[in-house]
């Protein structure tokens, strides 16, 4: 990395002291540089509380003697610089407290580690990745993500698949084999599991001590970005799982750094995670929020990351260790509109998402409208709510109908995403599959309908590694995916299942053109208890761009089922769930569905359709259209989805 300023300037240093400095990795850390024809690495690191601080590494035997760093500042600023080409060398900072403790310490904005459990920080130059993402940058500069589709895959890297001897793919060999599955899928987004540097594998990352530092348990920086270059290329978006809040305690990361709580909260109650055994961040000192800030936009810049989800929120916004009565953590709530307003300034197009379990107001409203300013929050109270439904036997769901009808009553309140996440199916939580009453053939039946409720429900989608192979067991984070599942035939229907539902889904605009909207939804049968049947309507922004979702939540079929509908004519059922291709019992409705003038649920006309037991059914108006051939004579005919091919005909 070419620095040309050897030294922080005092402007530089009173914005970070004052937490505005967002480019601080460019000033702290390890900087190769050449200047009147010396290469020399410079370093740079906050103790405000160290008595001495040297440099130590494999270049020097671990001596720090003839390495100390010297003073910038009366705020705790050190720097050395060492006239020599330091590539590729292990290194730690040595600090002596005041009370005489020898501390050895990894860089805070070291962006290369050693592989666990080795913990010393490696200087590696990262700004010379000729990037190839050109065409997928400007995409997305002129994109509006709220009006597009958004089905997000989420990873695990360590555990969606393996080589043969147990061994990790690296991120090279991910993007050979990640990505191409992804894409046939129809996945939009790989969200990873947090990738930040992190000694335990069993945390998953997210107790992390190298912010900065891709994890080099898949390979070396360059390679993960040469990773999301090839997703870029390939039209998918890379969300990073991002922790703001905790940091890992371990001996050689943030906790104690000089000897005192430095990056954390000085009163024990307010520091101590008990939940997850970590510490929190000081969010109202400003240079912790010059190192976090920066650190959003260190991955933004140099990783082409498309946007963070960021996990656990409420840790954030309330005091941690309050019991049932939260109390709003001012710093947080201060911090999270101070991150989301400089990203929004800084690039209006990087996804934020928070997941938030609380029911804090306007967490997707912009900053300037009094809100926090993320762009998306997870629909926890959905998920539960639609989960404790589906594990509730079919003949039972009368009694928790509301289960399903109250997320509507706040689905727009907030810019919603619906997530099926790892923590749905871990730690004795089973699979989604395995939530499903019943027998064999009935669980792949409920989870393909809920599966399709999901998809036509308001909200962007996210969902774990493994739903669409029919995993039975829950997440097993040491092993690989259960591919041998795919030799299985309801495994590999229910498997072609999910790529149809993906392409209806991305192909229907009433879908998700109008998720955050009241505009976009409107029921047709909304109290139907004692049958367990929900029918509704999605719209896009034209006026013809609509979609009648009927879902019956128990295994009896109807003949002749009425529904409501808005508009006489044709109706067409353009998907279901039932389909023996999919693994069905193949209960659909082949022929066009005719509405009459007969009022039903409030709507003029009406139309009776066979409903599936278990089914998941999108019904649509059958569009006329005339179509000039070359001879001058003019075709009309409907639009509708193939059920052999699940191609949309022309």
């Amino acid at each position: 990395m070419t620095v040309n300023i050897l030294f922080p300037t005092d402007y530089q240093l009173h914005l970070f002291h004052e937490g505005n400095l967002f480019q601080s990795h460019r000033l702290f850390g390890a900087h190769i540089f050449s200047y009147s024809n010396q290469t020399s690495t410079r370093f740079c690191v906050w103790a405000p509380n160290a008595v001495t601080v040297r440099l130590v590494g494999e270049f020097n035997n671990w001596d720090g003697h003839g390495y100390e760093l010297n003073k910038v500042n009366n705020e705790g600023v050190w720097m050395i610089v060492v006239n020599d080409d330091l590539d590729g060398e292990l290194y730690k900072y040595e600090i002596v407290t005041r009370s005489g403790e020898r501390l050895l310490k990894a860089d805070p904005y070291a962006v290369y580690s050693e592989v666990r459990p080795n913990t010393a920080s490696i200087v590696y130059s990262i700004n010379d990745y000729a990037w190839q993402d050109d065409r997928w940058m400007k995409r997305k500069s002129q994109s509006n993500f709220l009006t597009e589709p958004v089905v997000i895959y989420e990873v695990h890297l360590g555990s969606w698949r393996k080589k043969q001897n147990g061994d990790y793919l690296t991120y090279s060999e991910l993007a050979a084999e990640l990505i191409p599955y992804v894409k046939e899928h129809g996945f939009t987004h790989v969200e990873l599991l947090p990738l930040v540097e992190h000694p335990l594998d069993d945390s998953w990352g997210y107790q992390g001590t190298g912010y900065f530092s891709v994890t080099s348990r898949f390979g070396e920086p360059r390679e993960f970005m040469y990773f999301v270059d090839q997703c870029h290329q390939h039209g998918i978006g890379v969300i990073l799982d991002w922790v703001p809040g905790h940091f890992c305690k371990d001996a050689h990361g943030l906790y104690r750094f000089d000897g005192t709580h430095l990056y954390s909260y000085q009163t024990p109650g307010d520091r101590e995670n008990m939940i997850w055994g970590t510490a929190n961040f000081d969010l109202g000192k400003g240079e912790v929020q010059s190192f976090l800030i920066s650190n959003a936009l260190f991955w933004m810049d140099y990783f082409h990351i498309d946007g963070f989800r960021m996990d656990a929120v409420a840790n954030i916004i309330y005091w941690p260790n309050a019991g049932h009565k939260k109390r709003e953590n001012p710093f947080g709530v201060a911090f999270l509109k101070k991150l989301n307003q400089v990203i929004e300034e800084y690039n209006p197009n990087f996804l934020m998402i928070g997941e938030d379990s609380t029911e804090f107001p306007r967490v997707t409203a912009p900053v300037r409208f009094g809100g926090l300013g993320f762009h998306y929050k997870w629909n926890m109270g959905w998920m539960n709510d639609v989960l404790e439904y589906m594990e509730t036997p079919p003949f039972a769901r009368s009694h928790v109908h509301s289960k399903i009808t109250f997320s509507l009553l706040y689905a727009f309140s907030e810019n919603f995403m619906l997530p099926f996440s790892h923590d749905e199916v871990v730690h004795g939580k089973k699979s989604l599959l395995d939530k499903m009453p019943g027998e064999y053939h009935e669980k792949f039946a409920q989870l393909r309908l809920l599966l399709g409720y999901m998809f036509a429900h308001p909200g962007k989608k996210l969902l774990f590694m493994g739903f669409e192979l029919g995993q039975f067991a829950e997440w097993k984070d040491k092993e690989q995916l259960d591919w041998n599942l795919m030799e299985y035939p309801l495994h590999q229907k229910n498997n072609f299942y999910v790529k149809m539902l993906m392409k209806v889904y991305k192909r229907s605009k009433a879908l998700y053109e109008l998720d955050h909207l009241q505009a976009g939804f409107e029921w047709i049968d909304v109290d139907n208890a004692d049958q367990s049947i929900f029918s509704f309507i999605r719209r896009g922004k034209k006026e013809d761009a609509m979609l009648i979702i009927v879902c019956n939540f128990t295994g009896i079929g109807y003949q002749g089922y009425k529904i409501g509908v808005p508009s006489p004519g044709q109706y067409r059922e353009i998907f279901n769930s039932d389909q023996e291709e999919y693994g069905g019992s193949g209960v659909v409705n082949k022929r066009a569905l005719m509405a009459v003038q007969e009022p039903s649920h409030g709507k003029p006309y009406s139309l009776q359709l066979t409903v599936a037991p278990f089914g998941f059914q999108i019904i649509r108006p059958v569009k006329k259209r005339k179509e000039r051939k070359g001879n001058g004579k003019e075709k009309v005919r409907g639009h509708a989805v193939s059920r052999r091919k699940g191609k949309q005909a022309e």
